[in-house]
């Protein structure tokens, strides 16, 4: 999608990866295999189930997962299959229940995933409901965000964040709320979003609009290798990435530089935009070697919905038109890569995080 340019790139000849990496079944069915089914992948922020019993459903590497709070506050992940006959429990999207209960023999379920009620199996000998628990996915924290991992025995996800530990903290990311999300079905590979993003050097000519209040020369980097890179870009004095250019909400935090837009790519589906009065964030999901699902929503302090000026869409429209911007560019390079005319090309001296994610992923992908 955006920015993260750098003034050089380490390897002289770092070029875009072959054509296989964007359209092969195979390719994609090995990441699946050994990125998605293995690393933290994140499904939502904490401030969508606010209270006991609320849940929204999360679908990753094909699976179907029931995210809840139970009765003690602490997030669980569930898988939405029941123990009887493996029924989807869950249909809602989203929603707020005591209980989890199966629509199709009424096997009941606490918040905690024990299993509490199973009509008439006191019947059958040795049945045991504790035995028949709903199966749990791994569930974890970072930054308010909650993220899942299907591994069977996962790197703690503290110790997977620790590099991040108080970077992202002027910005209160676990108190704050959602105003909007809207989802954007690209038909383009993931890993083009996420190489996209990661360099502005398109900007002048995709993103007028952008380019008007941030600099497409201006990017700082500070993590420039491994699964999290990124940096900030300026922003002009006394102006906003918002469609007015003023600032549409109170600061989410005591912000130090207010002339500053930070990006940054979580490997392996989120990507991280924080701005001094609100945060975006992406959610990538990949439905095929050229299909991608992305969740975006915009984040703001609690406090500014209470504020006489605040106008998330002033940020919200912005963004969006910038984004479709981002995710066309995308398909018309799913669409030439596709070519048997394609070759890899060589990264400018601009592209030096892409030609860093790509070096990562390689890494991963196996």
């Amino acid at each position: 999608m955006h920015r993260q340019a750098a003034k050089t790139i380490s390897k002289s000849d770092a070029r875009s990866m072959p054509r296989k990496y964007f359209v092969s079944p195979d390719i994609f069915a090995t990441e699946q295999k050994n990125i998605f089914s293995k690393n933290w992948l994140l499904v939502g922020h904490q401030s969508q189930i606010p209270r006991s019993g609320d849940f929204f459903l999360a679908t990753v590497t094909g699976e179907n997962l029931i995210v809840t709070r139970d009765q003690g506050s602490v997030i669980r992940a569930f898988f939405n299959v029941c123990r009887h006959r493996g029924t989807r429990v869950k249909e809602d999207a989203c929603g707020h229940s005591s209980t989890i209960q199966c629509p199709y023999h009424a096997w009941t379920y606490g918040l905690d995933g024990k299993l509490i009620g199973a009509p008439h199996m006191d019947e059958v000998p040795g049945f045991d409901k504790a035995d028949y628990s709903l199966h749990s996915a791994n569930v974890g924290l970072w930054e308010g965000f909650i993220f899942v991992n299907l591994e069977h025995n996962p790197e703690p996800v503290e110790n997977w964040f620790a590099a991040l530990n108080g970077k992202f903290s002027h910005w209160n990311i676990p108190k704050l709320r959602p105003a909007k999300r809207i989802e954007y079905d690209v038909r383009a590979n993931w890993k083009l979003m996420f190489e996209n993003y990661s360099e502005c050097y398109h900007c002048p000519g995709v993103h007028p609009q952008l380019q008007k209040v941030s600099p497409y020369d201006s990017a700082e980097n500070d993590l420039r290798e491994g699964p999290f890179l990124g940096g900030f870009m300026k922003i002009n004095p006394g102006k906003s990435l918002t469609m007015s250019g003023n600032a549409c909400a109170s600061f989410v935090g005591k912000i130090e530089n207010l002339q500053q837009v930070f990006y940054y790519s979580i490997f392996p589906n989120m990507l991280l935009s924080l701005h001094p009065e609100y945060v975006m964030v992406h959610q990538l999901l990949p439905q095929s070697p050229e299909r991608t699902l992305i969740i975006c929503d915009w984040l703001f302090h609690p406090d500014a919905f209470e504020g006489k000026d605040f106008n998330p869409e002033d940020a919200i429209e912005f963004w969006d038109i910038t984004n479709r911007q981002d995710w066309h560019m995308c398909e018309l390079s799913q669409e030439g890569i596709s070519s048997r005319a394609y070759k890899p090309g060589p990264y400018s001296a601009r592209e030096s995080i892409p030609a860093a994610w790509d070096h990562y992923y390689l890494q991963q992908a196996g």
